[in-house]
């Protein structure tokens, strides 16, 4: 019977572990399969037109082939760079007789839209026309879409136009329910700095009304701005259709001009045959953004040896190691070293959508990039926001160039430092005691208040921390302190107020910072180089089975409230003194 217990136990963990080994087995060989797939010859044919979804998150740049796009929807999507190319390359190309945009909820940021939209307009530009369909445009879509020829909107759909809406949440009432103290330090001055005010504050500060007010109507200007002109209507009729709710019938968007004509799509499919010259069938010659991106053309340009990096500096900045989508003091500052020891890159763009975050790895960051700016030319180009820490890393670029709604600036400093006693002994009956060799032997302690020592000592810390930043971007922006301080105090601006008080010095995105780094390098050839390196599928994927899976369930069942639990989460993350955008606002 023992012997029949073990062979028996012997047979079952062979057989989980030859399962395991084919799972993975498999999964690389389908992973390579797809990669193979990706790099396969495209196909465009004459009178096509280039589809656009963009109904999906849009990253600064597009992923390698991620296990999402293996396991989950089959969507693979293409980063803002890509779109960009794709968008200017199908201006050349005679196959391609004009962009279709069928959108309806575009989910990135106002700038990137903007960087889009610029884009849409240079094609447009070229004779090639752009029709835009959807059966309910969010603001954000309907935005894009103004740049088109023509909207089209379904019969019984809706525009979602209605002006900006910044909401925070505030977790005052519920710290106090379960006996969580989060004591606050902040420098004299820094009214501005409203990331910590959720944590004991039940609505916003005067001061925070005022700056958020303030820079989601430079937004909304921005909008107001291009729509004005797209649709040749003026920006009070546009603010009368917002108050009065006009785009949530489809007949009233029809009568107030929002829109050219209500049409279902295989009505804009015979629209779009008509324009191509092609025979009326119902369908459409189509080519997707995801299968173009990889399309040869040849525009006819030399191979180029000499390099631009572009450095990717997108998310959280953290202490440490991270992914691609936050910022690690540790794999950021090597990536920005590669750029400055390779002779052939003679000029850096450094792209950055980031709210900010540890000022220890700010600083990190910011050596590397003092370092690189004294051997080639770097250009700051600001993304959604760039804002906190995320103007610390780039504030010693030669130029920055952002759009007029990037939200930027927040030049301030907090520190956070939870008690958790009440929670403790109140709620769940546990205390604590300690025994130190000194005074201070204990210091942090989560499990009581701050004593007067050492709150000074942190007050004076995180004090020196704010002066060192405001001395840092003067020095970086030719500025005296001063005057940083006076536009500091961890205020957030807008990109159009930003250019006036000098925190920016130019209007543009992406393509416009690499024409400026060209310009400065004196280069007319050139190819591009991106960095930090983009892990390769295989390490994607054994991240993914070992916890991304758990955050994509999480966003599928939560939905809109997903949001909320990362507010939250980041909490967690927030070690030291935080220079950090109050990124928990939200704009709709």
């Amino acid at each position: 019977m023992k012997d029949f217990f073990k062979y028996t136990l012997a047979t079952m963990t062979g057989v989980i572990l030859t399962s395991v080994i084919v799972f993975f087995i498999s999964a690389a060989v389908f992973i390579s399969l797809i990669s193979f797939a990706d790099d396969q010859d495209v196909e465009v044919k004459d009178g096509s037109v280039l589809q656009l979804n963009l109904n999906y998150p849009i990253f600064d740049r597009t992923p390698k082939n991620t296990t999402p796009m293996i396991l989950g929807d089959m969507v693979n999507p293409v980063g803002l760079n890509e779109i960009l190319e794709s968008i200017h390359k199908a201006e050349k190309d005679d196959r391609i007789e004009g962009i279709f945009l069928n959108i309806s909820n575009v989910a990135a940021g106002s700038a990137t839209i903007t960087e889009i939209r610029d884009a849409l307009k240079e094609f447009k530009d070229s004779g090639k026309f752009i029709y835009a369909y959807s059966e309910l445009y969010s603001q954000k879509a309907y935005y894009l879409a103004t740049v088109a020829d023509k909207v089209f909107l379904n019969p019984i759909g809706m525009v979602d136009f209605k002006g900006l809406n910044a909401q925070i949440m505030f977790y005052k009432n519920l710290l106090e329910k379960t006996d969580i103290e989060v004591q606050i330090l902040r420098p004299d001055g820094n009214k501005y700095k409203s990331a910590v005010e959720p944590f004991f504050m039940e609505k916003m500060s005067e001061a925070n009304r005022e700056q958020t007010g303030k820079y989601i109507t430079a937004i909304w200007e921005t909008y107001l701005d291009e729509i004005s002109v797209a649709r040749g209507l003026s920006k009070d009729q546009l603010n009368e259709f917002a108050d009065n709710l006009t785009g949530m019938d489809a007949k009233r968007a029809l009568d107030a001009k929002l829109v050219d004509e209500l049409a279902y799509l295989d009505q804009v499919y015979d629209a779009i045959d008509e324009a191509t010259g092609k025979e009326k069938d119902g369908k459409i010659t189509a080519i997707n953004l995801a299968k173009y991106r990889n399309a040869e053309f040849d525009d006819d340009e030399p191979f180029a040896k000499e390099k631009i990096a572009v450095i990717y500096a997108t998310g959280n900045i953290v202490d440490g190691d991270a992914d691609e989508n936050t910022i690690g003091s540790v794999n950021f500052a090597k990536a920005i070293r590669k750029a400055r020891l390779d002779d052939k890159i003679k000029a850096v763009v450094l792209r950055v959508n980031s709210p900010g975050g540890s000022v220890m790895a700010s600083d990190v960051i910011l050596r590397e990039m003092r370092l690189l700016k004294e051997e080639k030319p770097v250009i700051a180009s600001y993304g959604d926001v760039a804002a906190s820490g995320g103007y610390y890393i780039s504030c010693f670029a030669d130029k920055i160039v952002a759009m007029p709604n990037t939200i930027t600036g927040s030049i301030g400093v907090f520190g956070m430092f939870p008690n958790f006693e009440g929670l403790l002994k109140e709620k769940i009956g546990i205390t604590t005691d300690n025994v130190s060799t000194n005074e201070n032997a204990g210091f942090p302690n989560a499990f009581r208040p701050l004593n007067a020592f050492e709150e000074a000592e942190l007050k004076r810390n995180v004090t020196d921390t704010y002066f060192n930043f405001t001395s840092l971007v003067a020095e970086g922006r030719g500025m005296e302190r001063e005057a940083v301080d006076a536009i500091g105090q961890g205020r957030v601006w807008a990109g159009t107020d930003a250019i006036e008080i000098g925190l920016i010095d130019e209007f543009g995105g992406l393509e416009r910072a690499i024409e400026i780094a060209a310009e400065e390098a004196g280069l007319e050839n050139y190819r591009l180089r991106t960095l930090p390196d983009i892990k390769d599928p295989i390490e994607q994927f054994m991240e993914f089975i070992t916890g991304e899976q758990t955050k994509n369930a999480l966003k599928s069942t939560m939905g809109p409230y997903y949001q909320y639990l990362e507010s939250l989460k980041s909490i967690e993350e927030m070690k030291g003194i935080q220079a950090r955008l109050p990124y928990e606002i939200h704009i709709d």
